[in-house]
């Protein structure tokens, strides 16, 4: 079989960024809204919270897959056992990305690829150093609006590439989906049907 015959993967996510990804690695895919609404703490085990949203996300859309493999995926970003989920408003972007200035912070990546048959379920960690940062740069990057719905408060596609100064690991996974992890998943537990193993 090859990507081009293979079923869709059913996406459990709206993200443009993950549906883009999955166009870049060649893997045919359907989207579908999740049927779960994830809950970030402020604090806690990041890997732990990411892996159970991306389960909870593809079993909730697992009925309509018709025998598809489903997948879901979360992401968190993490500094000093602090968890940074979505700002809710521009203030509280400006005060995430102003603790982030300077520092080194971890981006955490649950991936679940499930079928009828059998789960995978497992994380990815990508560190992504912060350049030192002035409020006005702070405050000028969150007036793009690039904050609204990102963990962390930012975007590396966009404007946000110009916070940081280093990045360690995939960075596909901080645009929001862990590739390499997807990749080598499909080649164990799928071997040459999208064209991977």
């Amino acid at each position: 079989m090859s990507p081009a015959t293979a079923p869709p993967i059913l996406l459990a996510s709206t993200s443009p960024q993950r549906r883009a990804i999955l166009e870049q690695l060649g893997i045919p895919f359907e989207t579908i809204a999740p049927r779960y609404e994830e809950h970030d703490p402020p604090e806690g085990d990041a890997a732990a919270l990411v892996r159970t949203h991306a389960r909870n996300k593809a079993r909730s859309v697992l009925d309509e897959a018709a025998g598809r493999p489903v997948l879901g995926v979360d992401t968190s970003v993490a500094l000093d056992g602090r968890i940074f989920g979505k700002p809710g408003d521009a203030g509280e972007a400006t005060e995430m990305l102003a603790d982030l200035a300077g520092r080194v912070h971890a981006v955490v990546s649950g991936l679940c690829v499930l079928t009828r048959g059998w789960e995978v379920v497992e994380s990815e960690v990508t560190l992504v150093t912060f350049r030192a940062l002035g409020r006005r740069e702070l405050e000028a990057y969150v007036a793009t609006g690039e904050w609204e719905g990102r963990a962390g408060g930012y975007a590396i596609q966009g404007r946000g590439a110009t916070l940081v100064e280093r990045v360690d690991g995939d960075y596909l996974n901080v645009v929001g989906l862990p590739a390499a992890l997807l990749v080598r998943v499909l080649a164990e537990r799928l071997p040459g049907e999208y064209g991977f193993g």
